[in-house]
């Protein structure tokens, strides 16, 4: 590790050290499926009131985000381009956070525990944008701007290594 990387870690979110710290311990760098599957158990485990946690990669031919590595029940395999929230947070290439994910015009209910929702596009550094991490709550209103940000950097980190 050089002088840079470690001056950019220091201030890094728990979560995104703790991802960090899996992916460096495991020597699974370039590991794509392995390192989103334990970024989605890393998120399931130290997120509170968490019921689902994974990623859906795009799929250009279709036009459909298809379910990657995830923790929870089980979910909703293709989701159209533009279709509930995570195709919508897909298309549009922002963060959509859903309050209360009953009140979402078109959502896919796919856990009917699942009350508010958070969705961060997936970019990677060339800006190709490959899916979208997806995280449900059984609580409403669950996610903060401050686990957008945190969620924001924790994804930048797992794409340096996938």
């Amino acid at each position: 590790m050089d002088v840079d990387e470690t001056q950019a870690e220091v201030g890094l979110p728990l979560l995104s050290q703790l991802l960090l710290e899996w992916i460096r311990g495991e020597e699974s760098e370039g590991m794509a499926q392995a390192n989103y599957a334990n970024a989605a158990a890393i998120i399931a485990e130290n997120l509170t009131a968490i019921n689902w946690a994974g990623f859906y990669f795009y799929d250009a031919k279709l036009d459909e985000l298809i379910l990657g590595p995830f923790v929870g029940k089980a979910a909703t395999v293709r989701i159209k381009n533009g279709n509930g929230v995570v195709g919508t947070a897909f298309k549009k290439g922002t963060t959509i956070r859903v309050a209360d994910v009953h009140e979402f015009v078109g959502h896919i209910a796919c856990d009917s525990d699942s009350n508010a929702e958070i969705v961060l596009p997936l970019v990677t550094a060339t800006g190709a944008k490959i899916g979208v991490l997806d995280i449900d709550s059984t609580m409403l209103n669950r996610f903060s701007e401050q686990d957008e940000q945190d969620l924001t950097n924790f994804a930048q980190v797992l794409l340096r290594y996938v």
